[in-house]
This record gives structure tokens, sequence and C-alpha cells, in this order.
């Protein structure tokens, strides 16, 4: 059997590689800490599970549903997002996915062909560079610097687009560095985007986290449509990974197109959440904005627990360290802590070029108590 050249290149999954160093730990720091994967650390409401299991036992959530998602939740996403960034977005510009990992790939679909590239800042999510190589595309590094705290720069990017970019890629508040990204920023790469006639895909995963501001005033210009597509994750805002719920928002030539993308990979959502969602969106608010308080406390408790001159950028869901220079470089340290000290993290090189000394680790997993560790844990790296 021949495999394809393009999954061959492609890295394998992260996770899977910290976890197996884990398993050789024996216990000696006590119970193991899992900052690896970025999964809320406290349970669904428990309505909102009550709901889900009553879902599930209905006939009508057992079939097919709209290609674009059903429309009760399209609308309530709307209704969320317009409050949320101050501007008119109609359930027509909404399209639910099985996930935000699988809107980014579908959106891809429709940007670009094999052979063109996208710009894409480092460091950067993992899956969104594996993602566009098994789809041929070339993720374009475009590099961040620790003294920028990881912002980009559109000057820089406006140098590396040529004739076979199709989009810019941004995420923020940033996986993995937790960098949030000034609205003034995001404007600029807005208009580098109109200006040269691609796409700019903003990748706002971790948006439900972020303070009562509005990050940016994209939807605010009566032709955003043209430019913006916007990426959304219910699965960190109603803790519910595990139903694979994300959305895209764009205009309308683009979601004509996401259509066939959407039919033949996804065909629909999957229907239970869908239903419990649209109730959740509005019901769940005050809920929302109480968890927003636990994450901000347990950022709080991790800046608390680490020496400041490791941390080079922090925000909603992780903090990103900067190994001492007396430090092994971040592929062995991450394999150390997690084998030896019971701490398991995710070492820089796997987002991206340039990032041998550092780590990621997703704070938002564990409780203030648990975060109070670090320090113990993380003696003998230097």
């Amino acid at each position: 059997m021949r495999f394809s050249s393009t999954i061959l290149s492609t890295a394998e999954p992260p996770i899977p590689a910290a976890r197996a160093w884990a398993a050789r730990y024996q216990g000696q720091r006590g119970q193991a800490l899992d900052l690896t994967q970025a999964v809320p650390g406290y349970p669904p409401h428990p309505e909102l599970l009550t709901r889900l299991g009553e879902a599930a036992a209905q006939r009508s959530a057992a079939g097919y549903g709209p290609i674009a998602g059903d429309e009760a939740l399209r609308a309530a996403l709307a209704e969320d997002a317009s409050g949320f960034y101050g501007a008119a977005i109609g359930a027509e510009h909404v399209a639910i996915t099985a996930g935000c990992n699988l809107a980014f790939a579908m959106a891809m679909k429709v940007l670009a062909a094999p052979g063109d590239n996208v710009l894409v800042p480092t460091p950067w999510y993992f899956n969104h560079e594996m993602a566009l190589r098994m789809a041929g595309v070339e993720a374009r590094p475009l590099p961040c610097r620790a003294e920028d705290g990881f912002v980009p720069d559109a000057a820089l990017a406006a140098t590396l687009i040529d004739g076979r970019t199709r989009a810019i890629l941004l995420v923020t508040p940033n996986n993995p560095t937790g960098a949030v990204y000034p609205a003034e920023v995001i404007a600029s790469f807005a208009e580098l985007a109109r200006q040269r006639g691609i796409a700019l895909v903003l990748d706002e995963t971790y948006r439900d986290f972020l303070p009562n501001t509005v990050p940016h005033r994209l939807f605010s210009d009566p032709a955003w449509g043209e430019v913006l597509v916007h990426l959304y994750s219910f699965s960190k805002a109603y803790c519910i990974p595990g139903h694979r719920l994300g959305a895209v928002i764009a205009g309308t030539a683009f979601q004509q197109q996401l259509a066939k993308a959407l039919d033949t990979l996804q065909i629909c959502p999957a229907r239970p959440a869908q239903q419990v969602l649209a109730w959740a969106i509005p019901a769940l608010r005050d809920w929302r904005s109480d968890n927003r308080k636990i994450m901000q406390a347990r950022a709080s408790a991790c800046r608390a627990a680490l020496n400041s001159d490791w941390i080079d950028a922090m925000g909603s869901y992780f903090a990103y360290l900067r190994l001492p220079a007396s430090a092994p470089d971040a592929m062995a340290a991450a394999e150390w802590l997690a084998a030896e000290q019971g701490l398991m993290t995710l070492p820089g090189p796997f987002f991206g070029p340039g990032q041998e000394r550092h780590l990621r680790l997703a704070f938002a997993n564990a409780e203030a108590e648990r975060l109070a560790e670090l320090p113990a844990r993380l003696a003998g790296l230097g």
C-alpha cells in the first residue's frame, strides 16, 4: 500500500507524544499535572448536560439536518456575535461545523488549492499547519518575536505575500502563546488583505475569555464579507469539546462555496448539541461570565507561581515559557518534566520553527491550588 506524499510529510499528532512521555512517570512528585491539551478545567453547566441527554434521546436528533447547521443555532450565534462585536451579523452569515479544526480545514478548501500558500504567524497552532500540509498548501511562517509580545507585524507580512498567497491567518487570543492582538493590529491585517485581494482568516476560539471589550471592529465595515472569514468554537466556552461544534462566520459568496465542503466533509453537524446550544447561548451568559473570572484567577495563580523571567507571553488559556539558558532544549525538557516530574507540557518545536527554547502550559486545565505546584515541578531545569 502506498500513502500520499502530503500525509507522509505531516507531523505525528503532538498530544499522544506528550502522553507517551508521561506514561513513564512513577508518581514520585505526587499526582501528575497535565497542562498539555486546551480543555476546560471545570464541568459543563448541569442543565446543559441534562438537556444534552434529552436531546440525544429524541428521534428528530437522529436524522440529517441542514448542511450549514440548524437554523435556531445559527440565529442564536448570529445574535450573540452581533452583541459581542457591536455589529449586525445575520444567520445567513453563519455555518455550523463539526468543531473549529474542521471549520479551519474547510475554510482552507474554499480559499487555497495545492501549491498555494497561507501566511501563518509563528509560533503556530500545530493542527493549522497539519491541515494545510495535508491539503498541499504551504503554511508560510510569519515570525513573531517575544519582545513584541508575539504580536504579528503587518508590514513584515506584506513582504511575504506573493502571487500564490491566498490568505492570512490570525489566532487571537493566540494558541500557543496566549497573546491578544490589539484591535489596530487586526485592522492593519484586514487592510493588507483587502489591498492584496486575499482573505483574512481570524480564529477567535478563545474570545469568550476576553474582558468585556470589543476585540476589533471588522464587522462594523459594511464590506467585511469581502475580506473576513471568522472561526469560532463552542468547545471552550460551553465545556463540550467532545461534542465537536464550531462555526464559520463569513460573507454570502464565501458561504455559497463553503456549502460544497460542508456537504462533502460533514454532511451536517451533530444534531443534539446544536439543539441544546441554541438554548444555552442566551440562557448561560451569566455562567459564561463567571467562568471568565475563573480563568482570570487561574492566569493570576499561574503568573504568581512562575518566575517572571520565564514568561514570554500569557493570555486566556496559555502561558508560553522561555527555558533558562542552563536548561536542555524544549523537546528534552518536556520529556524530562513529564517522565520525571509528572508535569505534562508541550515543547515549542510542536508549534513551528524557531521555538526550541519554549514550552507551552495550558494552565486553564488546572485549579489554582494545583498551579502552585509549578515551581517544585520545574525545579531542576534552571
